[in-house]
């Protein structure tokens, strides 16, 4: 299994709100973050990276995850504990007040993924035989009109309330995140990202990104590029993990 992790500010903003890795526990299983923070004066910026210390260091601690209702209870009481930890600081100083973050996370083991997310940082997953697969459900204003009728997903590119969440972590005291398991086989991709890099870069260019890839860092590297010179207006940030059974990076 390889996994690598990039990050950049983009063209337009000075300070990176985004963080995110790959990173191992004790039995080398692997997990990969995204967050995107927001706030001003910097909260976002906190709220990001205090949220991937956090899982950071849980991770590595933790001993070999067995099965797949194990690994779900895992990531949804991570992302629940990250919700408190992210409120009770902004709680305690009232120059964080509003901050939070969005959350992906993407605990892998050779046979299964399991996914958990709050906001509209994404998961994909890319099969030879199914293509690319959006694994997670923004949550945005956004996506909820679409997803109800009342607008077109042509509709929602161009809406002027597109980057309004309705669940972020560390908004609210508790917070219930959506986790999914899905089944993964050998060169299957993982890819995890924050909504500077999908305002800027389709689906289906997503997926031939990931279809022709042959070298991991250099998708990274390209995918990034692509975004900043359509603007880059936002930070941009993604991980991806390619299923080569027996191999850790």
């Amino acid at each position: 299994m390889e996994g690598y992790f990039m990050t950049d500010c983009g063209k337009v903003r000075e300070i990176n709100e985004d963080a995110g890795g790959v990173f191992y526990n004790q039995a080398k299983q692997m997990l990969a973050a995204v967050a995107d923070g927001m706030g001003g004066h910097q909260a976002g910026e906190i709220a990001s990276q205090m949220a991937i210390d956090f899982v950071k260091e849980k991770w590595e601690a933790e001993a070999e995850i067995a099965d797949v209702k194990e690994a779900e209870k895992w990531i949804s009481d991570i992302i629940r504990a990250i919700n408190e930890n992210v409120y009770a600081h902004a709680f305690s100083d009232q120059r964080l007040k509003g901050m939070g973050t969005t959350i992906v996370l993407a605990l892998l083991t050779d046979d299964f993924v399991v996914v958990g997310h709050v906001g509209d940082s994404r998961c994909y997953l890319w099969q030879e035989e199914n293509e690319l697969t959006q694994i997670t459900s923004d949550h945005s204003l956004v996506n909820e009109l679409v997803r109800t009728g009342q607008i077109s997903e042509l509709d929602a590119e161009e809406h002027p309330r597109k980057n309004v969440l309705l669940k972020a972590i560390g908004t609210e005291p508790n917070i219930q995140p959506d986790v999914k398991t899905v089944e993964w086989h050998e060169n299957d991709i993982i890819l995890l990202c924050s909504d500077g890099l999908t305002n800027k870069i389709n689906d289906a260019e997503l997926e031939e990104a990931l279809r022709t890839m042959t070298d991991v860092e250099l998708t990274l590297k390209g995918l990034i590029e692509k975004a900043n010179e359509r603007g880059g207006e936002d930070n941009i940030t993604l991980a991806i993990v390619r299923n080569k059974v027996g191999e850790h990076e």
